[in-house]
Formats: C-alpha cells, structure tokens, sequence
C-alpha cells in the first residue's frame, strides 16, 4: 500500500508546521505556503508524514493510502 500527500490550497492558512514536521517533502514557498512533493512516500518516513498531516491546525494536509484500486483518506487525524 503506498502513500502520499495532498494539500487544500483553499483551506490552508501558512503554519508552516507541516515543513517544520516533515522537511524531506515539504517546503515553503515565499509567502508561507508550503510546497508538497506527493510523489509516493516510502515506508522509512510514514510516521513523519503521519504526524505532518495530523498535526495541522487548518486540516489542510492530508495524507492517503492508495491499495487495491481505492483510495483510503487519511487516517492520521483519528490515529492522532
């Protein structure tokens, strides 16, 4: 099962939490606003995506689990 990032652009508010969390895939653009990499993301740094997505105080980071033809919305906020 794979997993990535994906952010609300419309719902974030710039934190930057999420890059201080999580800096091997997410920077920070100009203003604040961060920069996703959602290419998948390996098993060694799930739990460092895992606690970025949950700890956004906006809910604007998601993370999802892709496996078996369906997508499953992250479960990091409930694990929290």
């Amino acid at each position: 099962m794979s997993e990535s990032l994906h952010l609300d652009p419309i719902a974030c508010t710039a934190h930057g939490l999420c890059a201080e969390l999580f800096p091997e895939r997410i920077s920070l653009d100009d203003w604040g606003y961060p920069v996703i990499d959602s290419t998948e993301i390996p098993p060694e740094l799930s739990e460092h995506a895992r606690r970025a997505a949950a700890s956004c105080p906006a809910l604007a980071l998601r993370l999802e689990r892709r496996g078996r033809g369906r997508a499953l919305e992250g479960a990091a906020r409930s694990a929290g």
